[in-house]
């Protein structure tokens, strides 16, 4: 099997910091640029799993630069280039600290939430008698807030507002975008025979323009059902197909897993590792209309940080 990138130790010139996220890892050049890198980590219930996914950062990285490009006429974003199939390089913002997500359907966390009694998600009413995967009536925003380290926390409207949190000038300016870029999601998703469930996105600052940052509308952040099957499902109270890292979570549920204290992750056998590989590339293909093409596997970090060092020789800024 391929090997999977799960670590990367850079120095570039000009390096000021980097972050390790669950994913990604990011550099910091000189408070000027960020360099993204999309490794195969994986995660799920805010925890990194012990095994890479071969392909999942190329997969993750070159779907959020086509969802970029197709929503730039929206909102700027971050993103300057992509000179590495598992690399997005772009401009250094000072991010928000509340992740905003969007749902279009009753489903994962918010049925589980919902099924225990809860009829209002994030501050924002739910109406009663839904059943799973239903669609709601318009879709919701339910914003968390972004923990540096452990679980995103659910947070309200009123609480972001009230808090400081972000100003309610800025917070507007987020709801519009997720609302606009989450309806061109969806109308992209359905010319591939797909239904854009529910996202998240992250937006940032620099100076006094919003951008969005980080990933868009990939698996890892995203949620999709297969479309020509969801009436017939859900008529019939069975599962949707998901496309998304839902199957992830519901494999380590059945195996008594939900990141809680104490709990063992379960033995991720190759045969696994393998079938989440094959999931993802298949995301890719369902969403972009395109065939996957992987990236040369041989000497991988090599390959990245010589495309990166490239681009930074020769970017003017």
């Amino acid at each position: 099997m391929t090997d999977a990138i799960v670590k990367t130790d850079f120095n570039f010139a000009g390096l000021k910091s980097v972050y390790k996220g669950k994913v990604r890892d990011v550099y910091n050049i000189a408070d000027k640029l960020l360099v993204m890198v999309a490794s195969d980590r994986i995660s799920a219930f805010d925890v990194v799993l012990p095994k890479g996914i071969p392909y999942k950062g190329q997969v993750l990285n070159q779907i959020a630069a086509k969802f970029l490009d197709a929503t730039s006429d929206i909102v700027p974003n971050w993103m300057i280039a992509s000179p590495d199939p598992m690399v997005t390089i772009g401009h250094y913002c000072k991010p928000f600290p509340v992740e905003m997500i969007i749902r279009g359907y009753l489903t994962g966390s918010s049925w589980r939430t919902y099924k225990k009694g809860a009829r209002a998600i994030c501050g924002v009413p739910v109406p009663d008698g839904m059943k799973e995967h239903q669609r709601f009536p318009h879709p919701i925003i339910t914003p968390t807030t972004k923990a540096t380290e452990g679980h995103d926390e659910d947070i309200t409207r009123e609480e972001i507002l009230n808090s400081g949190l972000i100003s309610a000038e800025d917070y507007q300016l987020l709801e519009k975008y997720t609302m606009q870029i989450f309806e061109r999601g969806t109308q992209i998703a359905a010319e591939h025979g797909l239904i854009l469930v529910d996202t998240k996105y992250e937006f940032g600052k620099s100076g006094d323009t919003i951008y969005l940052i980080d990933e868009i509308h990939t698996p890892d952040s995203s949620r999709y059902f297969i479309a020509d099957e969801y009436e017939e499902r859900f008529s019939k109270g069975e599962q949707q197909k998901q496309l998304s890292k839902e199957f992830v979570r519901e494999w380590l549920m059945e195996n008594g897993f939900q990141g809680q204290h104490g709990q063992q992750v379960p033995t991720m056998t190759d045969a696994f590792v393998h079938s989440v590989s094959e999931r993802y590339i298949e995301l890719f293909e369902k969403v972009t209309g395109e065939t996957f093409v992987k990236a040369d596997s041989a000497n991988v970090l090599s390959r990245i940080e010589k495309n990166i060092n490239d681009f930074l020789s020769t970017y003017k800024g």
